[in-house]
């Protein structure tokens, strides 16, 4: 599988204005062993995306893992968007320690892409985790997401 990073990052912000609001910048999207993907999406440190204890919001947090994960999806399953629309049907977050200071996600694909590919078509509505864990730019764990995708047939 060939990923280009530039490709899927323009799309990712043509899509999702939000991601462009947040400054979100897409580090690297890049093919894993046996069909995964991976994607590294940074939020900076921002004054405008802070909470009351001067870290990145709990919203802005959630939303950067979530385009992580949106990332990983389209780099996944790009060549299947004239036929099936992704959705995220399912996220949940947990906050494990406070962060401070710029914020990295790495989003993983939880299923070979092949596996979700046969299930769209042979007629069924696939669904699929992405698990995304979010640090701090030099490495520290501060939080651990899971999307569940969907890929809804047209």
């Amino acid at each position: 599988m060939t990923i280009d990073s530039r490709q899927v990052a323009a799309g990712m912000l043509d899509a999702v204005p939000f991601a462009r609001t947040l400054g979100l910048e897409f580090v690297e999207v890049a093919p894993e062993a046996e069909g995964g993907v991976r994607a590294v999406v940074r939020l900076p440190d921002s004054p405008a995306t802070h909470n009351h204890v001067g870290g990145p919001h709990a919203g802005a947090m959630f939303s950067l893992g979530e385009t992580a994960s949106g990332a990983v999806v389209l780099a996944a399953f790009g060549q299947l968007l004239d036929r099936a629309v992704p959705l995220a049907v399912q996220g949940e977050i947990a906050y494990r320690k406070l962060a401070m200071g710029p914020v990295l996600a790495t989003a993983r694909l939880g299923r070979p892409a092949h596996e979700v590919i046969e299930e769209l078509e042979s007629g069924r509505r696939p669904e699929f985790p992405v698990h995304v864990e979010i640090t701090t730019e030099d490495g520290k764990p501060t939080s651990a997401m899971t999307v569940i995708w969907t890929l809804r047939p047209n």
